[in-house]
């Protein structure tokens, strides 16, 4: 998990506090990872499928995940410092893989061409997930598959005060990330079908990002 310094001309785009919060991401999931949240991408990605799509790949922590046999594997990306970093962790891996610089909510994709769309801690980054998720159906064959692992509001009285109160100061610091969204809602009304979900806690992490959920949404007309 390289966190060295990423020359200025690579990034080009990206703001300063992008280019820290980029070299920091690693270090600052690190525990959060070998607390459980590797394992959860394990087991969510391995059920990834055909042409599979991911949505903001980061730094590439899913890349040992997926499973070989992908027809294949395309990781968009809209942070120019983040790429940087995927594209290093893409080299090690030695995964065949199309890097692209676009954003979830216009994916360059043609309708309905995708098996499967990955998003884990994305739809609580992006300024209103309800695009997003008409471009996950749009570009989602008939029975084509989300595969997603958010972190979400806390059913916690308390804890979705505190949510809501860090809300705007951590959305400076975590680069648009939204800690009190009510991400199963918006996935349930955005017209796919939710299979099994599963709640869990990002341990290793600040309490008002732990409340998880990961699961599977499907596009509806086989």
């Amino acid at each position: 998990m390289s966190s060295s310094a990423v020359p200025a001309e690579t990034v080009k785009g990206s703001s300063r506090w992008a280019r820290v919060f980029a070299a920091l991401y690693d270090p600052l999931l690190w525990l959060g990872e070998k607390a459980g949240m590797g394992a959860r991408r394990q087991n969510l990605l391995g059920d990834a499928r055909g042409r599979t799509v991911e949505l903001g790949s980061g730094t590439g922590l899913n890349l040992g995940y997926y499973p070989d046999g992908l027809d294949e594997l395309i990781l968009t990306e809209p942070e120019a410092a983040m790429r940087v970093r995927l594209a290093r962790r893409l080299g090690r891996h030695r995964r065949p893989a199309r890097v692209l610089d676009a954003s979830a909510e216009r994916l360059p994709l043609e309708d309905a061409t995708v098996d499967t769309v990955v998003s884990t801690l994305v739809l609580c980054t992006v300024d209103d997930p309800d695009p997003v998720l008409r471009e996950i159906e749009r570009v989602l064959r008939p029975g084509g598959r989300l595969l997603f692992l958010e972190h979400v509001r806390s059913r916690s009285p308390r804890l979705a005060h505190w949510q809501d109160r860090l809300a705007e100061p951590w959305r400076r610091f975590a680069e648009g990330c939204h800690c009190n969204r009510d991400t199963l809602e918006l996935i349930r009304a955005s017209g796919l079908e939710i299979g099994d979900v599963q709640e869990a806690t990002w341990r290793g992490m600040v309490p008002i990002v732990r409340p998880l959920i990961t699961g599977v949404a499907t596009k509806g007309g086989h």
